[in-house]
């Protein structure tokens, strides 16, 4: 199992106001920009940007992180083994498959297994 990107989250009320400086600070576009539920999210350098509504946004806010993984099943596997609980079970999402799990020490991460045509555009 291998871990393929870790992104910082960052909460903003607006999209489109956060992203021009992370674009001057990181020296690249988004290299990806999504709609899911009701929120709009940006994957710029190593931020993950998550906009919307405070109370939508809240619904998310538990995970310290979004780790992209290579294969997702695996990952669930060692998390289980190694005293961790799942607290969103694997989903089907727009990018792939993710779920969210509460570490033995308390931490909570966003996993992912992106789609192949994304790990290929976007892992370097």
């Amino acid at each position: 199992m291998s871990i393929l990107k870790t992104y910082a989250r960052l909460w903003v009320d607006e999209l489109d106001r956060a992203l021009p400086l992370l674009q001057e600070l990181t020296g690249a576009p988004a290299d990806l920009r999504l709609s899911f539920e009701s929120i709009e999210l940006a994957a710029i350098g190593d931020f993950l940007v998550i906009a919307g509504p405070a109370e939508e946004r809240a619904k998310y806010a538990h995970a310290s992180a979004t780790v992209v993984v290579a294969n997702l099943d695996d990952l669930e596997a060692t998390l289980k083994a190694n005293g961790a609980s799942i607290t969103t079970p694997n989903t089907a999402g727009p990018t792939g498959r993710f779920l969210y799990a509460r570490h033995a020490d308390g931490a909570e991460v966003e996993y992912v297994e992106w789609n192949p045509e994304l790990v290929q555009r976007l892992i370097r």
